[in-house]
Formats: structure tokens, sequence, C-alpha cells
């Protein structure tokens, strides 16, 4: 075959592309090509692309020949197709298996973890290119459980899956909260890590696994990262800890407990409970530590087995000297800013900025380029330095408070008296307000999940509008941190909520977010409690939230935390420039929500526990406070704008006459009186209206159609349904129809009904009893006045009122006489 010089630039950028696509791109010094006038045929030619023979090339001119290297194997950046391995774990009574290999093998790293008929797939990928322009990791978390997982079909109108929900949105946080601590510090690369679960047997809550197949792809891949870690879930029943109960346990657990950490340091928590103590808390988490780092080994043995090693990246670092640069010309006015307790939070930081951009212009005008492109780094590692140095040093924040000291309180109940319970609630600078509505059962949320509860009866949705910040920003749509803040709120006040059997309602708590400068979530908690006190809502205790914050020094070598200390309720900045925000809720009892997260690449066990010590002080603070402003539900009958349900007994021979025809009658009810009512099979019905008056009027409208009890000898206003030649069948007390024979109509005698009665006629009738078949007798003539003849010395017994035979000997007698 004769080759042209044209083919060679096409074979060129064939090879270039397929380098591109490997995540590889040849160097010119490891390419080479020569040129020739001899005519190869296409047996000499035979390049190697990447493991991949590159043929099929029919291109006709001068002879090249075109050299491409391989792929050197430790930049490779999946395992070779066919090749599947596989590991397993055992943590509690259950075994984990990890299997990379056989599904996604061009993403940068994949495995599937599974438990029993669970399995989930957890793929990364992160860019090659560098965005200098970026502080920041631009990590993208995505958690999906499509509805072929269960064996369904989405109940969507094109029968797709739609937008995340959100419960996918939390678990998507939970895998990133685990993950971001231990990337490198500079890898500002773009980067994704997508869960899918394949299939799920409704035994475990994959959450768990994907946190764990998540930590075995990042390791298994090329991607830079300090794990692998390991993620269990602790629950509690009848006071014995369970490592990853299934969801029947769990369904009794007072504890649930998620923790993941690597082989010596903790990365993430996020806990539900029912007011667990302190020390019942610590026991947990040690519990949690030894199961979770059963998992690593098996990680890194896959990995191992994959030997894949991780790419050469350039990571954005600022050097010693522009560092000390940057300290020698902004420390100083850092320090009296930081150290001044008079300035707040904008005026810190605008004060900041401005000494930010006078460093700037100096530097410029120096001409020094590069000290001005890492300025943004090297000046935030400044403030830093300063803010840890006042607090080791002089034991001050930057505000002026104590290490343990809380910040001042401000709170109030019924702010709004129009709505069912609001509150403001402020500590220091945050303020939220918090507003209770009360709705009727079906009004609770329904869930569909893999796993779990189908329905949520109580809800906390938070909000934080760009003002309270002080800047102007998109609002509205589901805002991932939003959705999280939220849920750790509704984790913490629910445990407090009466049972079901109790207060069938269901409760949303929505908290606006007004100002914020750190801990707005752990104030929603605050003033989600007294508003739900507000409301009537009885609660059994207040619920009180702080969250902790450390700043500590590590040995640059070993990593090992040389010093610490431990804040109580951070502001915003030190949350920014600190260690951890620990975020605890709970009563004076014990604990009912935590969350944890944590900049460094872990933090060692036994900090976070001496930490609960000082959130148990700072809250009971706090709830000392709350319980100045109210301390027990109000009384929710003296509230005439609150809703109000009760129930009612029917006969079940009366859910008919009730629901009327194509459900015409229980559809005007509930127009009529703006009330909400449900009816089960066995007469039980139940009403929720908006007030006391809304309540009162549908209960009348239910028992006039379907009536109470007929009873026999009691009055009764019956209308005329039908007349036949021997009587008229009546209509009475919301339904019930009986009988009144021609010869109950009058006193006299009757030659024919319609002589008397009418269509629609409404007349009282007597209940004399019931027939055979339980069919009601009526009479009417017992209601009429007796009309005595003349020529009789007693007036006239009526028939009905004694036995026929007894009535003829009187007859006999009145007129023998």
């Amino acid at each position: 075959m004769v080759l042209r010089s044209r083919g060679v630039s096409s074979l060129l950028r064939a090879v270039d592309a397929a380098a591109r696509r490997r995540r590889y791109v040849p160097s010119p010094a490891l390419r080479s090509v020569y040129s020739s006038s001899k005519i190869l045929d296409e047996g000499t030619l035979k390049p190697r692309g990447f493991g991949r023979n590159v043929s099929n090339f029919s291109t006709i001119s001068e002879p090249v020949l075109v050299t491409v290297p391989e792929v050197p194997a430790a930049w490779r950046t999946f395992p070779a197709s066919g090749h599947v391995f596989q590991e397993e774990a055992e943590v509690g009574n259950m075994k984990m298996s990890f299997e990379t290999g056989k599904l996604a093998r061009f993403a940068s790293g994949a495995v599937v973890v599974g438990v029993g008929e669970t399995k989930v797939l957890v793929t990364v990928v992160a860019d090659y290119k560098f965005d200098g322009g970026k502080d920041f990791l631009p990590l993208q978390v995505e958690y999906r459980e499509k509805q072929y997982a269960q064996g369904k079909i989405p109940a969507t109108f094109m029968r797709r899956e739609g937008a995340p929900k959100e419960r996918e949105l939390l678990c998507g946080r939970l895998i990133d909260r685990s993950v971001r601590p231990l990337f490198p510090k500079g890898f500002f690369y773009d980067s994704q890590i997508i869960a899918n679960v394949l299939c799920s047997d409704g035994d475990q809550d994959p959450d768990v696994l994907a946190v764990n197949a998540a930590s075995a792809a990042l390791v298994i891949s090329d991607i830079p990262w300090k794990g692998p870690i390991g993620c269990v879930r602790i629950g509690r029943v009848k006071g014995k800890f369970i490592v990853n109960p299934n969801m029947d346990e769990f369904s009794l657990s007072d504890l649930n407990l998620v923790y993941a950490c690597t082989a010596e340091k903790t990365v993430m928590i996020e806990t539900q409970a029912r007011e667990i103590t302190n020390q019942d808390y610590v026991a947990a988490l040690h519990l949690a530590h030894a199961e979770a780092t059963k998992l690593i080994p098996p990680q890194l043995e896959l990995a191992a087995k994959v030997a894949v090693l991780k790419r050469p990246l350039p990571v954005l670092t600022v050097p010693p000297e522009v560092l000390e640069k940057v300290r020698s010309l902004a420390k100083i006015a850092i320090e009296a800013v930081m150290g001044n307790p008079q300035f707040g939070k904008f005026e810190r930081g605008q004060t900041l900025g401005a000494i930010e951009e006078e460093v700037k212009n100096r530097l410029i005008s120096e001409g020094d380029e590069v000290s001005v492109k890492l300025l943004p780094y090297a000046f935030d590692a400044v403030k830093k330095e300063v803010l840890r140095r006042n607090i080791f040093e002089k034991g001050m924040r930057v505000d002026g408070r104590g290490l343990n000291q809380v910040r001042e309180l401000q709170c109030e109940a019924g702010t709004y008296p129009a709505l069912h319970g609001s509150s403001v609630f402020s500590r220091g600078n945050t303020q939220v307000l918090c507003t209770v509505t009360i709705g009727a059962p079906d009004d609770a949320q329904r869930l569909d999940s893999l796993v779990g509860i189908d329905r949520k009866r109580f809800m906390v949705h938070y909000s934080f509008p760009p003002f309270s910040i002080n800047e102007v920003g998109r609002t509205g749509g589901l805002n991932r941190r939003e959705v999280g803040h939220g849920t750790l709120a509704e984790k913490a006040l629910v445990a407090l909520l009466p049972p079901e059997e109790d207060f069938p309602y269901s409760v949303r708590v929505t908290s606006e977010c007004l100002a914020s400068d750190g801990s707005s979530s752990m104030a929603t908690v605050c003033g989600g409690s007294l508003a739900l006190m507000d409301a009537g809502i009885p609660l059994r205790s207040h619920v009180g939230a702080v969250s902790v914050g450390l700043v500590s020094v590590s040995d640059p070598e070993t990593g090992r935390v040389t010093e610490y200390r431990i804040l109580t309720d951070i502001l915003g900045l030190e949350d920014h420039l600190g260690d951890m925000d620990f975020k605890i809720a709970g009563t004076k009892k014990g604990i009912t929500a935590i969350q944890l997260d944590i900049k460094p690449a872990g933090i060692p066990l036994h900090i976070l526990c001496e930490a609960l010590e000082p959130a148990l002080v700072g809250r009971t603070q706090i709830l000392d406070f709350m319980e100045q402003v109210i301390s027990s539900p109000r009384d929710s009958t003296a509230r005439e704008n609150l809703p109000r349900s009760g129930t009612m007994n029917i006969q079940q021979d009366s859910i008919g006459r009730l629901i009327g025809p194509q459900g015409s009658n229980i559809k005007n009810i509930q127009k009529v009186s703006d009330a909400r009512i449900n009816i089960s099979g066995d007469g039980v019905v139940t009403i929720f209206a908006r007030d006391q008056a809304s309540f009162d009027l549908a209960k009348q409208m239910v028992e006039a159609s379907v009536g109470k009890e007929v009873e026999v000898g009691g009055t009764y206003s019956a209308r005329v349904v039908a007349i036949k030649d021997f009587g008229a069948f009546m209509e009475l007390n919301g339904g019930y129809q009986g009988l009144l024979h021609i010869s109950e109509i009058a006193h006299e005698r009757i030659e024919r009904v319609s002589d008397y009665l009418s269509i629609g006629q409404e007349l009282s009738v007597v209940c004399i009893g019931r027939d055979l078949r339980g069919n009601l007798k009526l009479s009417r003539k017992m209601t009429l006045p007796l009309v005595v003849p003349e020529n009789a010395t007693q007036p006239p017994i009526p028939e009905s009122t004694v036995p026929r035979a007894q009535a003829s000997k009187i007859k006999q007698n009145v007129t023998g006489s």
C-alpha cells in the first residue's frame, strides 16, 4: 500500500485523540516520525496505540513510519479489560464485598459494593486540566436510587426518573462530606463522583455502601487522595448496640449513627437519636471506629491488585517566599483588625478586604506577578495564623469572647399570633424566624425511597436567602445546603414529638434565616422548638443546639495533632478559618442530633469525645434562656385559630349515605365546612378542620347525613320518599328508612294514602319498633292529638300502643257501656 504525506497528520491526530481518551498525552520526545522515499507495504506499519492495534489507515503518499509509545503502567487509569478483582470484609454480622473491573471500565475508578442483594456502583473521574482561577475543590457528588433497583416503573408521566429527590441529595452530601477532606490541598481539578444503586433487597440502607464504594473507587483510581476510609451505621435496640442494623432492627432503634474514618482519625459523623447520653454516645463512637477500620484493608488489597499509581498532577501551593512576603506586608494590619472585638462581621470583612487590596497594589507596583496571583491564598493563610495565635496565646476570639462562651441570646415566642406558631431566635448576629403550620394527617410528605418509611408527618424546611449575608443571589429551587440544614434540625426536633396515636397531625416547621454569622442551622433548632411550644404541640421539653469548633496544630511530618483548642458557639469566620464545625443538638437529658464537618484530613476521636462536654454546658445555658420565654406548650384550646380534629363512629351501613352518589355528599360537606373528612371501612369518621367553628359545622353536617341511631319511642322528622297502597316509605335522621303503614297515618280509617301524604312531604313520626328484618316501623298518628267523639265517655285508645287483642276488648267495653 502506498502512503501519502497528508495521511501522516491524520494518523497523528488519531493517535493524539486516543492518547487524550486514555488521559495521557505523549511528549514529542517519545514520538518519532521518520520520513523515507521507500514505499512501505501495509505489513511494515504496525504501530501500537496504548495496548490496542491501530489499523485500517488507508492513506497513500510518501512513505512515513510513525511509532506510538506504550502507556506506562503507572499511568493506566483503569484495569485492563476482562480482569475482575474482588475483596470482602466482615463487619458486624454481615459480609461486604468490593468488586472492580467488571463495570464502568473507562472511569478513573469504579467499584461495586454489595451486602446481600443490595449493590451500589460508584464511579469517580477527575479532569486533567487545571483551572488556576479556582480556590476550592469543584467536587460534584450525585447519588441516585432508580426505580428499577426495586423492580418498579416510575409513576411519572414520562415513566422516567426526574430530578434528584430529597433523600438522594442527602445521601450525596453524606458521600461528599466523607471524602472531601482527604483530597490534597490545592487540588482544584473538576471532579465527579456518581453513585448508582443497582439493586436493593430492602434489607440494608444503600447510603453506607455508597460511602465505602466511593472510598474504594478513589483508592484504586489515579486520582490523588489520602484514603481509604471505612463507613458503618450503629443502631441501638433495647440498650444493645448493633453494627449495620437491617431495616427491621433499624425501625426499633433509638440511635442512628453513621460514622466514617481513616485508620486513625474521624472524617464524618451524622447522628439522629432519642436523647442519648454523652457517655453512651462516646461508647457508640468507639464501637463505630473499631468496626469501620475493618473496611480499610480490603480496599488497600483491591488497590494493590489493580496496581494503578496516582497521576503526577501539579497542585497549587504557595511558595514559602511568597507567604513570607505577604506576611511581612499584612500581618500587623490583620492583627489589629482580628484583635479588636469592636469590629462586627461586615466591618471586619470590609477592613480585611481593604488591607488585601492595599497589599495587592504594593505587589503590582513591585512587578511581582507571582505573588499577585497567589495573594488570595497567602492572605487567607496569614489570617489563619493570626486567628490561631490569638486563641492559643491569648485565649481570645475575634469577637472578644472566651473559648467556651456563648454569644448573647435573644428570643421570643408568639411573634405573629395569626400563625399556628412562631418565634424569633437570635444568637449574636445570627437571626432566624421560625413558623409552625399544623395540617391534617394526609398532609404528611410521601416518600418514594428504596428503604425506610413511606411517609413523613414532621418536616423542617430551612431557607437561606442571599440578603442574610448582604449579597445578591439567586433564589428558588432545591438547594443542597438548605436541604441538609433543614434535615439536621428535623432530626433534632422529631425525637420530642408525641406519638402519632396521641397527636395525629402533620407538622411543618419553616426557618427563614434573616441574618447569618455562623450556626444558623443550630439557631433553627432553637427557634423551631420555641415555635412548636407556641403552637401548643405537646413537646416533652425544649431542644437546644450549639456548634463546637476547633483550632489545632499538627506535626507536618506525622500529621499528629500536637496542640488544640475547642471553641463553643463558633462564628462564621471561625468556621471558615478553623478545623471543624461540630453541630450538636439535644435536651438537658441527652443528644438528639449531631453533624460533623471538618477541613483537615481527619480529627482524632478523643478530641470529638472531649468536645461533647463543653457542648452540653453551652446547650444547657441556651435551654435555660429559652425556658424563661416559654417553658411549656401553650393551651391549644384557648387558640381559636389552631386546627381541630376528632373522630366519631357511624354504622357501617351508613357509610354509603355519608359519601353519597359518586361522593357528592362528602364533597359538599368538605366544601361548605372547609374541613377534611376521612372515613375508614369500620365506620370511624375522622374530621380535621382549620379551627373550632369549621370543626363544629362539619360534625353537624356529618350527623345530619348519617343521623344518630334511631331509638324505639323516639320522635323524628321524616320525609316521604315513596307512596304505596299499604303505606309510605319514609326517610329520617340522615338517611334511615322506615315504613309508615296506612293504619299508622291517622286515627281515623284511611282508604287512600295519597289523600293524606305526598312525595317530599315532611312530617313527625314515632319509631314504634322494627320488623323481623330489622326495618323501622313508624307511626304518625301517635304524634297527632286525640279527637274524642261526642257520644264517647272516654277517648279512643290508639291500637298501636297496645296489643291488637287487648285493643278489641277495650273497644267492646267502651261500646257496650
